[in-house]
């Protein structure tokens, strides 16, 4: 096994200095990290992670939970930290919670067992509690899609009671007055906020609420229960002429659906999303959504734990209104 003795010796640089590169100081100077790296290369030298974490007391290294490894939501948002870590010379381990929160627990502990530097957390079943619990360790940790007021100036979130509103409003706007809506798990926060917003559109427009319109189905991709709902709503109540959908893994659903029975989206019934997948503007017809940006949360996260760790100056933002992506799902009836 190559040493770093054996490194310093290729490289004509000091034990000391190479350690210094492995722990990325910024005090060596560029020609010695040169040096440094071309004998590490030629080497083949593979540093001990947890040795070298034990040493310096830093792993180079941030934990990332999310709740799933699939779809364009989770994949954006990891996407942006690993590059922001990368170009900070850090490296991103990534474990998924799968929306339970004793996998979510688990995989906080596998991330501790790893010793990263700081934590970027998306939980969808630990109570504030424990969130709030995990803040007070020494850990950086930013929290993101959640607002708990205890640990607001770690929490990276948007106004979803907004988004509910936009989307509900427009539809209204355009004539629509029986609006069916297919929620994600009620459990959520964000969802019950964007049915708040929902309801507060309604009421402002003097439509009489009906939950019977209201059915609660889930995020999750591909789901037999979200197609099975966009049934049992067009069966029992054939007067809506809108679904306002909590999510675009909901719309695809209804989108099957509406297939099925020969109703085309934009003409016969009108369709709105949440979230704007990347696959919004490739079906046919193209998905109105609310927006959700996801990419800039995941860059101002990284970037507040960059500060934290390493003393940036990088600009943070918490707060994101979200806002109504037009296009060819939604017709007016006026």
């Amino acid at each position: 096994m190559i040493t770093i003795k054996e490194v310093a010796e290729f490289a004509k640089v000091s034990q000391a200095t190479v350690s210094r590169v492995l722990n990325n100081h910024s005090t060596v100077k560029e020609a010695n990290k040169e040096k440094v790296y071309n004998a590490i290369n030629e080497l083949g030298f593979q540093p001990n992670s947890i040795a070298k974490a034990l040493a310096s007391n830093r792993s180079n290294s941030i934990g990332v939970l999310v709740g799933a490894l699939e779809g364009s939501f989770f994949g954006n948002l990891m996407k942006e930290v690993e590059k922001k870590t990368r170009d900070a010379n850090l490296h991103m381990i990534a474990t998924c919670g799968h929306m339970d929160k004793k996998v979510e627990a688990e995989s906080l502990h596998f991330l501790d067992s790893r010793r990263v530097d700081g934590l970027i957390v998306h939980a969808e079943k630990l109570e504030d509690e424990d969130l709030i619990k995990l803040a007070k360790h020494d850990r950086p940790l930013v929290v993101v899609n959640r607002h708990i007021e205890e640990i607001s100036e770690q929490c990276f979130y948007i106004d979803n009671e907004l988004g509910g509103y936009l989307a509900s409003k427009h539809l209204i706007e355009l004539g629509h007055r029986h609006i069916g809506i297919i929620t994600g798990d009620m459990n959520k926060m964000d969802c019950r906020e964007r049915l708040i917003g929902y309801h507060r559109a309604i009421q402002e427009a003097g439509i009489e609420p009906s939950m019977d319109y209201v059915y609660h189905g889930t995020y999750e991709t591909e789901s037999e229960l979200n197609k099975a709902l966009a049934k049992q709503l067009l069966d029992e109540h054939p007067q809506v002429t809108a679904v306002l959908c909590q999510n675009d893994n909901i719309a695809m659903a209804t989108y099957d659906e509406c297939d099925r029975r020969n109703l085309v989206v934009g003409k016969d019934i009108s369709v709105i999303g949440f979230d704007d997948s990347v696959y919004c503007r490739y079906i046919r017809p193209t998905l109105t959504t609310v927006n959700y940006p996801i990419r800039e949360i995941g860059i101002n996260a990284t970037n507040m734990l960059l500060n934290q760790l390493n003393g940036s100056k990088l600009p943070v933002q918490k707060r994101f209104n979200p806002e109504l992506v037009k296009r060819n799902s939604v017709h007016s009836i006026i």
